[in-house]
């Protein structure tokens, strides 16, 4: 047996689970046999993503002990158009102040 943690950032919230799983068994396997999907039905699609220490991966990826699978949500937004709109905005500003 080997221990293997599943961490899910919440909009609201941190979960965390240790379980305690079988040498050879897979991220998908150790999801499953977790609680998340009961905890958060609206994230829990039949494949969510995971991956293991920030490093994203498939769920037939076999863990390691102590392994960190991790499942995430997906974006609210897109993080380049975030970028662009606060570039554009902070031009704007710049433009502004030097005229004044």
């Amino acid at each position: 047996m080997m221990r293997i943690e599943l961490l899910f950032a919440a909009p609201d919230q941190v979960w965390r689970q240790t379980l305690e799983l079988p040498e050879g068994v897979t991220a998908g396997d150790a999801l499953a046999a977790s609680d998340f999907s009961r905890l958060f039905p609206e994230y829990a699609d039949p494949a969510p993503p995971i991956g293991i220490y920030g490093e994203r991966c498939a769920p037939g990826r076999v863990l390691m002990p102590d392994d960190r699978v991790e499942i995430y949500r997906s974006l609210v937004f897109d993080p380049l158009e975030s970028r662009r709109r606060r570039a554009q905005h902070k031009a704007q500003q710049s433009g502004q102040l030097s005229r004044d």
